[in-house]
């Protein structure tokens, strides 16, 4: 099942508040994959990167380039509801 996204707003501290077509809302930590994934260092060490997070078309994931992304399913399910 997909748990396609609305929106996606950054968040102090690297998070992300993620709100899902369901209407559910969640908040997700991206500074764990900093040493987990190579990419996401970008996202620490590039001035306003983080920032520039987007839906990826149709709702399936987020992303902030072509090298950085998140699927839907990974947010919804290591997501805290909030």
């Amino acid at each position: 099942m997909f748990y396609k996204v609305q929106s996606v707003e950054p968040l102090p501290e690297y998070g992300l508040l993620v709100i899902f077509a369901s209407g559910e809302k969640k908040q997700y930590n991206v500074k764990p994959l900093f040493d987990k994934w190579q990419p996401f260092k970008a996202l620490a060490e590039t001035k306003g990167l983080f920032e520039q997070v987007k839906v990826d078309a149709g709702g399936y994931g987020i992303s902030w380039n072509d090298d950085i992304d998140l699927s839907c399913n990974e947010l919804y399910e290591n997501g805290v509801n909030i």
